[in-house]
Protein backbone atom coordinates (compact mmCIF):
# COMPACT_ATOMS: atom_id res chain seq x y z
CA UNK A 1 0.00 0.00 0.00
CA UNK A 2 1.19 3.34 -0.58
CA UNK A 3 1.68 5.80 2.27
CA UNK A 4 2.63 9.70 1.49
CA UNK A 5 4.86 11.66 4.37
CA UNK A 6 5.43 14.08 3.19
CA UNK A 7 7.67 17.06 4.49
CA UNK A 8 8.37 20.47 4.15
CA UNK A 9 10.45 22.36 1.42
CA UNK A 10 11.25 21.59 -2.03
CA UNK A 11 14.13 20.21 -3.08
CA UNK A 12 15.45 20.53 -6.28
CA UNK A 13 15.47 17.62 -8.23
CA UNK A 14 15.93 15.66 -11.69
CA UNK A 15 13.78 13.10 -12.81
CA UNK A 16 15.00 10.32 -14.56
CA UNK A 17 13.04 7.40 -16.48
CA UNK A 18 15.56 4.28 -15.50
CA UNK A 19 13.18 1.86 -17.26
CA UNK A 20 10.28 1.81 -18.73
CA UNK A 21 8.12 1.54 -15.41
CA UNK A 22 10.61 3.35 -13.01
CA UNK A 23 11.34 6.56 -12.90
CA UNK A 24 14.09 8.31 -9.93
CA UNK A 25 13.77 11.90 -8.66
CA UNK A 26 17.66 12.48 -7.92
CA UNK A 27 18.53 15.28 -5.56
CA UNK A 28 22.29 15.75 -4.61
CA UNK A 29 22.91 12.29 -6.81
CA UNK A 30 20.57 10.93 -4.03
CA UNK A 31 16.91 9.22 -5.02
CA UNK A 32 14.64 11.18 -2.94
CA UNK A 33 11.67 9.66 -4.50
CA UNK A 34 10.61 6.93 -6.86
CA UNK A 35 7.70 6.55 -9.16
CA UNK A 36 6.49 3.38 -10.98
CA UNK A 37 3.74 1.85 -13.40
CA UNK A 38 2.75 -1.41 -14.02
CA UNK A 39 -0.14 -3.03 -16.74
CA UNK A 40 -2.03 -5.64 -15.81
CA UNK A 41 -3.26 -8.47 -17.31
CA UNK A 42 -6.71 -6.74 -18.24
CA UNK A 43 -4.86 -3.93 -19.57
CA UNK A 44 -5.02 -1.23 -16.86
CA UNK A 45 -1.71 0.82 -15.90
CA UNK A 46 -1.43 1.47 -11.98
CA UNK A 47 0.64 4.28 -10.96
CA UNK A 48 2.62 4.42 -7.54
CA UNK A 49 5.26 7.15 -6.23
CA UNK A 50 7.05 6.76 -3.03
CA UNK A 51 8.14 10.54 -2.22
CA UNK A 52 8.95 12.20 1.40
CA UNK A 53 8.18 16.08 -0.22
CA UNK A 54 4.85 17.24 -1.39
CA UNK A 55 7.33 18.52 -4.05
CA UNK A 56 8.52 15.28 -5.24
CA UNK A 57 5.62 13.50 -5.66
CA UNK A 58 3.96 16.54 -7.80
CA UNK A 59 7.25 16.68 -9.96
CA UNK A 60 7.19 12.81 -10.12
CA UNK A 61 3.86 12.52 -10.71
CA UNK A 62 3.85 15.59 -13.25
CA UNK A 63 6.40 13.60 -15.08
CA UNK A 64 4.76 10.29 -15.63
CA UNK A 65 1.70 11.65 -16.67
CA UNK A 66 3.75 13.29 -19.35
CA UNK A 67 5.14 10.01 -20.86
CA UNK A 68 2.05 7.41 -20.25
CA UNK A 69 -1.36 7.29 -21.88
CA UNK A 70 -4.25 7.41 -20.24
CA UNK A 71 -6.32 6.12 -18.54
CA UNK A 72 -4.25 5.58 -15.50
CA UNK A 73 -5.32 4.39 -12.47
CA UNK A 74 -4.17 4.30 -8.47
CA UNK A 75 -5.12 2.99 -5.19
CA UNK A 76 -5.14 4.45 -1.91
CA UNK A 77 -5.88 3.77 1.35
CA UNK A 78 -8.81 6.29 2.13
CA UNK A 79 -7.86 7.32 5.55
CA UNK A 80 -4.26 8.55 4.29
CA UNK A 81 -5.53 12.24 2.96
CA UNK A 82 -2.38 13.25 1.88
CA UNK A 83 -1.89 10.77 -0.29
CA UNK A 84 -5.33 11.08 -1.90
CA UNK A 85 -4.89 14.33 -2.59
CA UNK A 86 -1.56 14.17 -4.20
CA UNK A 87 -3.50 12.05 -6.37
CA UNK A 88 -6.21 14.87 -7.19
CA UNK A 89 -3.98 16.98 -7.64
CA UNK A 90 -2.60 15.44 -10.61
CA UNK A 91 -6.15 15.18 -12.05
CA UNK A 92 -7.15 11.93 -10.61
CA UNK A 93 -10.64 11.33 -9.35
CA UNK A 94 -12.45 8.23 -7.46
CA UNK A 95 -13.27 5.71 -9.87
CA UNK A 96 -14.90 2.99 -6.98
CA UNK A 97 -14.10 2.18 -3.50
CA UNK A 98 -13.21 -1.47 -1.87
CA UNK A 99 -14.39 -2.31 1.67
CA UNK A 100 -11.62 -4.44 3.54
CA UNK A 101 -13.24 -7.10 5.55
CA UNK A 102 -12.35 -9.38 8.82
CA UNK A 103 -14.53 -12.02 8.56
CA UNK A 104 -14.59 -14.54 11.34
CA UNK A 105 -14.35 -18.13 10.36
CA UNK A 106 -16.41 -19.35 13.25
CA UNK A 107 -19.26 -17.44 12.10
CA UNK A 108 -21.07 -18.53 9.38
CA UNK A 109 -22.37 -21.64 11.15
CA UNK A 110 -23.30 -25.05 9.21
CA UNK A 111 -25.35 -24.16 6.11
CA UNK A 112 -26.37 -26.51 3.78
CA UNK A 113 -26.46 -26.01 -0.08
CA UNK A 114 -30.01 -26.08 -2.00
CA UNK A 115 -31.45 -29.53 -2.73
CA UNK A 116 -29.23 -31.38 -5.21
CA UNK A 117 -26.11 -29.41 -5.03
CA UNK A 118 -23.04 -30.70 -3.28
CA UNK A 119 -20.11 -29.09 -1.99
CA UNK A 120 -16.94 -29.95 -3.03
CA UNK A 121 -13.96 -29.18 -0.17
CA UNK A 122 -11.56 -26.74 -0.86
CA UNK A 123 -8.46 -28.19 -2.15
CA UNK A 124 -10.83 -31.04 -3.94
CA UNK A 125 -11.41 -29.79 -6.79
CA UNK A 126 -10.92 -31.56 -9.86
CA UNK A 127 -8.98 -29.58 -12.34
CA UNK A 128 -11.14 -29.91 -15.50
CA UNK A 129 -14.73 -29.24 -14.49
CA UNK A 130 -12.90 -26.04 -12.49
CA UNK A 131 -11.62 -24.63 -15.63
CA UNK A 132 -14.90 -24.95 -17.52
CA UNK A 133 -17.00 -23.34 -14.56
CA UNK A 134 -14.31 -20.47 -14.54
CA UNK A 135 -14.44 -20.15 -18.58
CA UNK A 136 -18.45 -19.28 -18.29
CA UNK A 137 -17.85 -17.00 -15.05
CA UNK A 138 -15.01 -15.50 -17.30
CA UNK A 139 -17.53 -15.07 -19.79
CA UNK A 140 -20.42 -13.57 -18.17
CA UNK A 141 -18.50 -11.31 -16.12
CA UNK A 142 -16.93 -9.83 -19.37
CA UNK A 143 -20.57 -9.52 -21.16
CA UNK A 144 -21.77 -7.92 -17.64
CA UNK A 145 -19.61 -5.48 -15.62
CA UNK A 146 -15.72 -6.19 -17.46
CA UNK A 147 -13.25 -7.86 -15.73
CA UNK A 148 -12.64 -3.74 -15.10
CA UNK A 149 -14.58 -4.01 -11.87
CA UNK A 150 -13.41 -7.45 -10.28
CA UNK A 151 -10.73 -7.08 -7.59
CA UNK A 152 -7.21 -6.78 -8.60
CA UNK A 153 -6.05 -10.35 -7.60
CA UNK A 154 -8.45 -11.97 -9.92
CA UNK A 155 -6.28 -11.67 -13.21
CA UNK A 156 -7.43 -11.87 -16.38
CA UNK A 157 -5.07 -13.97 -17.84
CA UNK A 158 -4.74 -14.58 -21.52
CA UNK A 159 -4.32 -18.63 -21.77
CA UNK A 160 -8.76 -18.65 -21.81
CA UNK A 161 -8.69 -18.92 -17.76
CA UNK A 162 -8.37 -17.39 -14.55
CA UNK A 163 -7.23 -20.61 -12.26
CA UNK A 164 -3.79 -20.19 -11.08
CA UNK A 165 -3.83 -23.69 -8.61
CA UNK A 166 -6.84 -25.46 -8.51
CA UNK A 167 -5.92 -26.46 -4.90
CA UNK A 168 -7.08 -23.11 -3.77
CA UNK A 169 -10.77 -23.23 -4.85
CA UNK A 170 -13.79 -24.94 -3.20
CA UNK A 171 -17.15 -25.96 -5.34
CA UNK A 172 -20.41 -26.46 -6.05
CA UNK A 173 -21.19 -28.83 -7.99
CA UNK A 174 -25.13 -30.11 -9.35
CA UNK A 175 -26.44 -32.29 -12.92
CA UNK A 176 -22.62 -33.69 -12.72
CA UNK A 177 -20.84 -30.33 -13.26
CA UNK A 178 -19.60 -27.20 -11.56
CA UNK A 179 -22.01 -24.55 -10.56
CA UNK A 180 -20.20 -22.33 -8.06
CA UNK A 181 -16.43 -21.55 -6.54
CA UNK A 182 -14.63 -19.81 -4.07
CA UNK A 183 -11.03 -19.30 -3.75
CA UNK A 184 -8.91 -19.11 -0.72
CA UNK A 185 -5.44 -16.81 -1.12
CA UNK A 186 -3.28 -17.02 1.63
CA UNK A 187 -1.29 -13.85 1.97
CA UNK A 188 1.02 -13.76 4.86
CA UNK A 189 -1.10 -15.54 8.08
CA UNK A 190 -4.14 -13.73 6.73
CA UNK A 191 -6.29 -15.89 4.52
CA UNK A 192 -7.85 -13.53 1.68
CA UNK A 193 -11.27 -14.78 0.29
CA UNK A 194 -10.20 -13.62 -3.18
CA UNK A 195 -13.26 -14.62 -5.43
CA UNK A 196 -16.87 -15.76 -5.27
CA UNK A 197 -18.51 -16.83 -8.14
CA UNK A 198 -21.81 -18.73 -9.17
CA UNK A 199 -23.29 -19.12 -12.52
CA UNK A 200 -25.77 -16.88 -13.93
CA UNK A 201 -28.52 -19.25 -14.05
CA UNK A 202 -27.48 -20.46 -10.73
CA UNK A 203 -27.61 -17.22 -8.66
CA UNK A 204 -30.54 -16.48 -5.54
CA UNK A 205 -30.39 -20.35 -4.00
CA UNK A 206 -27.93 -19.85 -1.66
CA UNK A 207 -24.73 -21.93 -3.25
CA UNK A 208 -22.67 -18.82 -2.01
CA UNK A 209 -23.24 -18.76 1.19
CA UNK A 210 -22.78 -22.77 1.03
CA UNK A 211 -19.51 -22.41 -0.43
CA UNK A 212 -18.81 -19.46 1.88
CA UNK A 213 -19.77 -21.45 4.83
CA UNK A 214 -17.44 -24.39 3.94
CA UNK A 215 -14.34 -22.50 3.38
CA UNK A 216 -14.48 -20.51 6.54
CA UNK A 217 -15.57 -24.22 8.28
CA UNK A 218 -12.32 -25.73 7.03
CA UNK A 219 -10.26 -22.48 8.49
CA UNK A 220 -12.15 -22.23 11.36
CA UNK A 221 -11.08 -25.68 11.77
CA UNK A 222 -7.30 -25.16 10.77
CA UNK A 223 -7.59 -23.07 14.15
CA UNK A 224 -7.61 -19.58 11.91
CA UNK A 225 -9.82 -17.69 13.42
CA UNK A 226 -10.48 -15.24 10.62
CA UNK A 227 -9.93 -14.44 6.85
CA UNK A 228 -10.02 -11.11 4.57
CA UNK A 229 -11.83 -10.25 2.04
CA UNK A 230 -12.34 -6.99 0.00
CA UNK A 231 -15.85 -6.07 -1.35
CA UNK A 232 -16.98 -3.49 -4.34
CA UNK A 233 -19.18 -0.83 -2.38
CA UNK A 234 -21.31 -0.80 -5.71
CA UNK A 235 -22.19 -4.58 -5.15
CA UNK A 236 -24.62 -4.96 -2.10
CA UNK A 237 -25.20 -8.97 -3.01
CA UNK A 238 -21.49 -9.54 -1.95
CA UNK A 239 -21.90 -6.93 1.13
CA UNK A 240 -24.56 -8.67 2.32
CA UNK A 241 -23.30 -12.42 2.09
CA UNK A 242 -20.55 -10.96 3.91
CA UNK A 243 -22.23 -8.81 6.72
CA UNK A 244 -24.82 -11.62 6.91
CA UNK A 245 -22.11 -13.61 8.58
CA UNK A 246 -20.25 -11.41 10.99
CA UNK A 247 -18.21 -9.69 8.77
CA UNK A 248 -16.86 -6.31 9.98
CA UNK A 249 -15.78 -3.13 8.19
CA UNK A 250 -12.04 -2.52 8.65
CA UNK A 251 -10.77 -0.15 6.07
CA UNK A 252 -11.40 1.23 2.51
CA UNK A 253 -9.64 1.33 -0.67
CA UNK A 254 -9.97 4.32 -3.54
CA UNK A 255 -9.08 3.51 -6.79
CA UNK A 256 -8.71 6.77 -8.67
CA UNK A 257 -8.72 6.71 -11.98
CA UNK A 258 -7.00 9.68 -14.93
CA UNK A 259 -7.88 9.98 -18.31
CA UNK A 260 -5.87 10.48 -20.87
CA UNK A 261 -6.35 14.19 -22.32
Amino acid sequence: MQTAHFTSGEPAVVITRITPGLWHALADDRVVGRGEASTRPDGRTFLSIDAWHRSVFDQLADTMLAELEGPLHTIVDEVDAELTAGWERAGFTTRRREWEYVVPTGGAGRVLPPPGVTIVPLGEASEGPLRALDRVVRAEVEATLGWQEMPAEVLARPAWDTVVDPALYAAAAEAGEYVGLVRVVQVTRLPRIGLIAVRADRQRRGIARALLAQVLGALHDAGIPTASAEVNEANPAATALFEGIGARRASSNLELVRHGE
